[in-house]
């Protein structure tokens, strides 16, 4: 049994070591249609495999390599075979350039093109090219971090690379976008945006050397910010047919793998925790999930799908929306999590400078994998009708909830208990329900769950729960350092409708009374304590205070 490719992204490493490969070499014939164009994918969906296909298919120093594609569908077009090994190919990674400030930056891209040249030794000593162009190589493969040579520097190269096979450049890019991003969330990305523009206008817009060029990366940026003038530039995204089946899995290649590995049984898991996905009307499989999780099935004894790729992935950025968000996004926030489907603007190309603006967010979860479109309600508005699009995903959310409203749960404790001690008990009801209105519809709004905020509110307190005292057990008391001074007790019950909130807490008092758990706290010596009795339903909860 062929092994699995998981974290394998060298396509010739994953043939020569015969791993598993769903061949996706047609995308090779996409790409032979465009001049330039850019392929926007979520992270962890093949991206950069497909790419360094590319690099071994097209490059004229990998001739040796021209066997990696026998047998794979690209091998029975013979009119795109005929391009096989016939040009010299830069490729190139950004995501790497994740540096917190603008000049590290510099420096990570002065290392690319130093690579770059180390891969292409041929330059320095070429008869095709003069002395002028070699000293200029020299000094890039020395290292520069003078910002004007950096921007033209992929164009010199391709020039140069052209110059010396006689052939022109193809130009490969992947994940263009990762240094915007870092930009962004460290401060530099106006000068990112401008170092990136000059960059990508040199290399593909006024570069005659050049025979095709191909970008790789998560959002499409907005053209007049870093594609300016390009007019041979093309976008594909999420929403265009155009190579829709090239990135991710289709349910035939999931149906054929797992009778591969022998686990036809797991079709149901995994399409429910993997599935998903729309790339221009293409039901999609997120490809690392399901390669994780056949990998779990075929050499572990565990069987319970989890969440793979939510652990690869910046979910800060979601954390970040979810703290930030106002009560309306948080309120649509619920209805996902739920399994809901709202109703939203998506914008085709925003900047990293957008995608905080409230009108912009929903653009940024879905091209970046987290929200799916189901359908497309007003084309001309770009309306579009949104769900989370697995229970992977649906995961990431939840966690995230969870723990944000454990952090409001806790950041609320001391005003609660000033409340209480104030003997305010409007105050303190208006900061429990203030805290459960923060919560989702997807909690278990459960004894459990009610009993975990009231200790998590009460954290930095010393807190007893389900203790004997007088004829029972109380649901938790709050008992003071020296004895004197003022505790509590509270039991806790749910109402089976909002109209009975009211009389289950008068019940939930009766109880602490004639169970007597004031006077068992009495008689350990704590001799200020005040019982209340609170009632929740759902978002809402009642507090009242037990009278002699």
């Amino acid at each position: 049994m062929k092994r699995l490719p998981i974290g394998i992204e060298n396509f010739k490493e994953l043939i020569d070591h015969n791993y598993y490969y769903v061949d996706k070499t047609m995308f090779i014939q996409d790409v032979c249609n465009e001049k330039v164009i850019l392929y926007t994918r979520p992270r962890r969906f093949g991206k950069t495999l497909n790419m360094s296909m590319l690099y071994y298919f097209f490059s004229i120093r990998q001739k040796e390599n021209a066997y990696l594609f026998n047998g794979l569908e690209i091998s029975k077009c013979m009119d795109v075979v005929s391009y096989q090994n016939q040009f010299p190919v830069i490729f190139i990674t950004l995501k790497d350039m994740k540096n917190s400030s603008f000049d590290k930056q510099l420096v990570m891209f002065s290392l690319l093109i130093q690579e770059i040249i180390s891969n292409h030794q041929e330059l320095l000593t070429s008869d095709n090219i003069n002395s002028i162009e070699k000293e200029r190589i020299a000094r890039l493969y020395r290292g520069v971090q003078n910002e004007v040579e950096l921007q033209n520097a992929l164009k010199f190269i391709v020039s140069c690379l052209y110059h010396h096979y006689r052939k022109k450049v193809i130009l490969l890019i992947d994940e263009y976008d990762v240094p915007l991003q870092n930009a962004y969330l460290n401060g530099y990305y106006d000068e990112m945006v401008n170092f990136l523009r000059n960059v990508f206008s040199a290399a593909f817009k006024t570069n005659d050397a050049l025979e095709k060029g191909v970008l790789t990366g998560c959002l499409r940026i907005a053209k007049e910010s870093i594609f300016t003038g390009l007019n041979n530039f093309r976008v594909v995204s999420i929403f265009d047919e155009i190579s829709n089946q090239r990135f991710g899995f289709t349910q035939p290649e999931i149906d054929m793998m797992l009778q591969d590995y022998q686990r036809k049984d797991y079709q149901k898991q995994m399409k429910e925790w993997y599935d998903g996905y729309q790339f221009g009307g293409c039901d999609i499989y997120n490809p690392w999930s399901a390669l994780m999780y056949v990998d779990k099935l075929a050499n572990t004894s565990r069987r319970e799908p989890e969440s793979f790729w939510a652990n690869t992935s910046g979910n800060d950025i979601i954390y970040r929306y979810v703290k930030g968000a106002n009560p309306n996004m948080r309120n649509e926030f619920d209805i996902l999590a739920s399994g809901g489907t709202i109703e939203k603007a998506i914008k085709d190309d925003i900047t990293y400078r957008e995608m905080d603006q409230i009108n912009n967010v929903y653009s940024f979860l879905l091209y970046t994998g987290y929200l799916k479109a189901v359908r497309c309600m007003d084309e001309d508005k770009r309306i579009f009708q949104l769900m989370i699009p697995n229970k992977e995903i649906k995961r990431v959310y939840v966690s995230i909830f969870h723990e944000w409203f454990e952090e409001q749960v806790e950041h609320s404790g001391a005003s609660f208990m000033e409340a209480l001690m104030n003997e305010d008990i409007r105050q303190a009801n208006d900061i429990v329900n203030n805290v459960l209105f923060k919560s989702i519809s997807y909690f278990d709004y459960d004894e459990n769950f009610y009993h975990g905020v009231m200790i998590g509110m009460l954290s930095d307190y010393q807190t007893l729960s389900n203790q004997e005292s007088g004829l029972g057990r109380y649901d938790i008391a709050v008992l003071p350092l020296y004895n004197k001074e003022r505790g509590f007790v509270f039991e806790l019950k749910i109402a089976k409708c909002m109209e009975e909130l009211d009389d289950t807490a008068n019940k939930a008092c009766e109880q602490i009374k004639v169970m007597k758990y004031i006077e068992g706290l009495n008689k350990k010596g704590y001799t200020n304590i005040v019982g209340y009795g609170i009632a929740f339903y759902k978002k809402s909860c009642v507090i009242v205070a037990v009278l002699d």
